[in-house]
């Protein structure tokens, strides 16, 4: 008889030690059974069974059992999907993403329970569906490990039972007034939970500050930003705004401007854009006139206007180098009244109110400016900033609350902050992270993440969004909201304080679930009106103060800060997608630096990467030399968001902080300061993309004038013959291929150079939709980074072939025109890579994709050798599992953001753009089970989705009603052209010439 085998579980059951005997029976010996509270329901602080997982660092077994879970009990799938998970099934959840900088209405993706995918809501009035890069890259922030896994007292870890019975008693006995700190706060009911809070102290004040602020352009208009609307303006002047990039609300700005540059044969007509500005921004680079001036000038290009407009020279304006232009300005601006807008970034209430001013002179309010719907997104009072901190230092602070608030950072008087902090008896913060301000708390009770939480919000006055939880908390993290609602001693959470605010816009019921549902409703809750309108400045006193900076400013260097359409304020920046996006303008990554004009470089003997010390009112920063073509005389431009020390490892000492060199005055913060610049005999690499090679002399980008367009569409475009027995010919006439016969599906992509603003925000919703890797500064450095769509930016050049040659024509202009363009796989129907691959691992499919079969591919490159566009992508390393690329992908809590419809390539594997593959075949499988053809419209890619101008257009083109196939038909001869159409490599995506509207 054969001996049966035994089998034991180690070696402590095979020696049969007393610690085994005592724990057999235990499913989980390591961990003993949690007893349960007194009463019906379970202590806060008791932790759940199956927190013993938790312990093992918060990492996917957490991740995964908070996604196991529905949310809560109330959410409501955007979808009609079966309220439990289904493996490979999609549930959405409409929400908003807003943490005091940058609103977006949105739709969560959730695999599995966790969520993946964020992309625009396009019920929304306000962004229509489009997207930001940082509302893009926000759901990474979520899986982030430097997030506090519970509440600290003093340092150390705390229950809340204790954090909350502490705090309240040293609420009780608090002397002196109770402050709560926040950025701008745009929910109606967090603010009515802030009243509830404050009613139980006999002095209570809540200070609204923005990091980066707005405080001048509220002054001068009540209270509340104007509610502009650029699709109504058919000239718009800047004054160093960046609207389609950074400043107020840039996703709904660049919808409505871009409405007015969408131009076709039958409606060409498009909008002027005049930009008079300091730094090369976003919103400069697509200006059909940009005009580079000093900060301290800004004024008098304000005054300036207003006397063209008004009339009677009422405003004494300081001269300025662009007077030329501002007339031209204001000729546009007077032939287009009712149909013109000004705005500007500037935050001097002086320069603010004559913009105001110039405004209503047009009549633009009621026009561009709907003064029904004025818009809440900034709120902050310099003024009363400056005060908390001089009543911090006075010792007149009881207790302080900071919420979505970084002043030891990002407020130019930090270390005044940091000593009055120090100060103030009881110390309390939100923060979901120790951050710079946090370190000096008692208490830091986290905040969670807003895919963890409800919440609502009325960004302009009538328009309400909702935000519902996506997942449960991952940590044993609380909403301040009902931290605030606990101490105040309410029996009410959060959720009915959100329900009752709405009570008078929604009914409840039928009503409140089609709310949360869309994600929208209409309506307004009153919360967020100015309380009391600020005195308005005069326009004498304005011009008084105008031509007082510009005296002091004389001749010295100016520098100007700016916000980068990436880090913003620095709020994200520890998330390492936003450190390796592309600036769109100077493609650099992982720093901030100082951006000088060659002119001014080679007066000062700087060359790229030199390290400048850059010292204002005895305060200085040290950062590499960036040279940028556009930026103004006597000027340099650093960028705010860098710097930090508490934040994480993606952003802890990366680039420098320049937020003490902001100017403070009476009034508050500018943006701007009179510097020395000094050679400090040190170099730092600036790792930016686009320098790996160079197309000098090829059609990659066309342009043409509105002139030129309106007098013959045909002629805007190149298209290239090549010369045959025949004649002249197309280059596709003459070819070795064999083309191909597409029979059910024919995939290409649209890009309209006009609608494309660079924002990349496209670059972002492929990275996270393709699981493509962070890589860090060095392998950038290296040339090998990984985004497989890239925007390349172009600037034009004074020198042409015949005059100077390819290598003049290499420096671009002082002051140069810009396009952006979208490159990607072009998924050529003659692709060079295919022919040169040993082992097919790159191969054409039936349906007109170039597709990269992993597990064949061997690294031998050739491909990306032989592929002229250069977007194919090397796995040089395992970026996933190695520990020298220490991001999101190298941490079990961070992986969780990763799409599991999509591979996660290996070291040696060469990857690419796939037309987002997994989702053409998720549509045609829907299509597939009501037995018919995809709609047009089911099948949309990432970098189309994530467009806030709808630049990218994908479909089929076999389909003759699809979209593409109706732009290519109306095109086709006119702006339609391929990038280097003159290889014959036939490729899939058709780019339409960019028009601009010059004088």
């Amino acid at each position: 008889m054969q001996e049966t085998i035994k089998y034991w579980r180690g070696v402590e059951e095979l020696n049969n030690t007393p610690e085994f005997q005592k724990h057999a029976h235990d499913e989980f010996p390591e961990f003993l059974p949690v007893s349960e509270a007194s009463g019906s329901e379970r202590s806060a602080d008791v932790a759940p069974r199956r927190d013993f997982l938790k312990l093992l660092g918060f990492g996917i077994a957490a991740t995964t059992l908070a996604s196991c879970e529905a949310p809560v009990r109330k959410a409501i799938p955007y979808l009609n999907k079966p309220e439990e998970v289904e493996p490979g099934i999609a549930n959405w959840y409409a929400s908003t993403y807003f943490n005091g900088d940058i609103y977006n209405s949105i739709l969560v993706k959730t695999r599995e329970g966790r969520p993946i995918k964020v992309e625009g809501n396009t019920l929304s009035p306000i962004t229509k569906g489009g997207t930001h890069a940082r509302s893009q890259a926000s759901l990474l922030s979520l899986y982030d490990n430097a997030r506090l896994q519970g509440p600290t007292a003093k340092g150390k870890a705390a229950t809340w039972s204790q954090v909350d019975q502490e705090i309240r008693t040293k609420l009780t006995g608090v002397q002196g007034k109770v402050v709560l700190v926040s950025n701008t706060i745009i929910s109606p009911s967090t603010k009515a939970v802030i009243r509830e809070f404050g009613a139980q102290f006999p002095s209570f004040e809540h200070v609204t500050y923005d990091a980066n602020s707005a405080s001048a352009l509220l002054k001068a208009n009540g209270g509340v930003i104007p509610g502009y609307d650029f699709s109504k303006a058919k000239v718009v002047v800047s004054i160093g705004a960046d609207f389609l990039g950074s400043w107020i609300s840039p996703t709904e700005y660049s919808k409505q401007y871009i409405t007015n540059r969408k131009i076709t044969a039958d409606n060409p007509v498009m909008s002027r854009h005049f930009q008079f500005e300091t730094n090369l921004s976003l919103t400069g680079a697509n200006a059909d006139v940009r005009v580079p001036v000093k900060p301290s000038e800004y004024g008098a290009v304000a005054a300036a206007l207003y006397n063209a407009i008004a009339g009677g020279g009422a405003i004494q304006a300081p001269t300025t180098s662009a007077s030329k232009q501002i007339e031209a300005a204001t000729k546009e601006l007077l032939a287009n009244r009712g149909a013109a807008l000004v705005v500007s970034d500037s935050n001097d209430v002086a320069v603010q109110t004559i913009v105001t001013a110039i405004n209503s002179a047009l009549g633009a309010n009621g026009a561009t400016i709907n003064t029904s719907a004025p818009s809440y997104v900034r709120q902050g009072d310099d003024a009363r900033m400056l005060r908390l901190i001089n009543d911090m230092n006075a010792g007149s602070v009881g207790a302080v609350i900071f919420y979505g608030a970084n002043p030891a950072y990002d407020h130019p008087l930090s270390q005044q902050v940091i000593a009055g902090v120090k100060k103030v008896g009881l110390k309390i913060s939100f923060a979901d992270r120790a951050d710079e301000t946090a370190m000096l708390a008692d208490y830091i009770c986290p905040d969670s993440h807003y895919l963890e939480s409800w919440n609502d919000f009325e960004p302009k006055r009538g328009f309400l969004s909702l935000a519902q939880p996506a997942i449960s908390p991952i940590f044993k993290t609380r909403q301040a909201q009902d931290s605030l609602l606990k101490w105040s001693g309410s029996t009410s959470d959060y959720y009915t304080m959100i329900q009752r605010t709405w009570s008078g816009v929604v009914s409840g019921g039928a009503a409140w679930d089609k709310a949360v549902h869309d994600g929208i409703a209409t309506g307004s809750t009153g919360a967020n009106e100015p309380t009391a309108a600020p005195a308005p400045m005069t326009l004498a006193a304005a011009a008084l103060s105008i031509n007082k900076a510009a005296r002091a400013a004389g001749k010295n260097v100016e520098l100007a800060i700016y916000e980068k359409v990436a880090i913003g304020s620095g709020q994200l920046a520890n998330n390492p997608w936003l450190q390796e996006m592309s600036d769109p303008t100077t493609k650099a990554t992982w720093d901030n630096y100082v951006t000088i004009s060659a002119a001014m470089a080679k007066e000062l003997n700087v060359e790229q990467n030199d390290v400048l010390r850059i010292t204002a009112k005895g305060k200085s920063i040290e950062l590499p030399a960036l040279i940028q073509p556009g930026q103004a005389k006597g000027t340099v431009g650093i960028a705010i968001g860098y710097g930090r020390t508490h934040a994480g490892q993606a952003a802890n000492n990366v680039g420098a902080n320049v937020y003490p060199l902001v100017s403070v005055a009476d009034n508050g913060l500018v943006y701007a300061n009179t510097v020395t610049l000094e050679k400090v005999g040190a170099d730092k690499p600036i790792a930016q993309t686009q320098t790996h090679h160079t197309v000098m002399g090829r059609i990659v980008v066309q342009e043409s004038t509105l002139k030129q367009y309106q007098k013959d569409p045909k002629t805007v475009t190149e298209y290239i013959r090549i010369a045959t027995p025949e004649g002249p010919q197309k280059p596709q006439s003459v070819s070795l291929w064999q083309d191909y016969e597409y029979k059910d599906h024919h995939w290409g992509m649209v890009i309209d150079l006009n609608s494309c603003i660079g924002c990349g925000a496209c670059t972002i919703g492929c990275q996270v939709e393709n699981n493509v890797a962070v890589v860090g500064k060095q392998e950038v450095l290296n040339r090998r980074e990984m985004h497989w769509l890239r925007i390349d930016r172009y600037y034009s050049s004074d020198a042409t072939r015949e005059n100077g040659g390819f290598e003049k024509m290499e420096d671009p202009s002082e002051n140069p025109t810009v396009i952006f363009q979208p490159m990607l796989c072009q998924h050529c129907n003659h692709a060079p890579c295919e022919t040169v691959c040993p082992v097919a691992a790159t191969m054409h499919s039936s349906e007109g994709l170039n597709q990269m079969v992993y597990n064949r591919c061997v690294g031998t490159r050739y491909c990306a050798n032989n592929c002229p566009y250069k977007v194919r992508r090397f796995n040089w390393f395992n970026y996933a599992n190695n520990d020298k690329f220490d991001y999101n992908m190298n941490n079990d809590l961070g992986k969780m953001v990763l799409n599991p419809d999509v591979t996660v390539r290996s070291r040696g594997v060469m990857e690419k753009c796939s037309f987002c593959v997994q989702r053409i075949q998720a549509g045609k499988l829907e299509a597939k089970k009501e037995a018919r053809r995809p709609k047009d419209g089911e099948v949309v890619t990432a970098c189309a989705q994530a467009c806030p101008t709808n630049a990218i257009v994908f479909g089929d083109m076999l389909d003759p009603n699809s979209q593409v196939s109706q732009i290519l038909k109306r095109e086709k001869g006119e702006r339609a052209f391929h990038v280097l159409e003159e290889l014959n490599t036939q490729p899939n995506v058709t780019y339409l010439t960019k028009i601009r509207n010059l004088a």
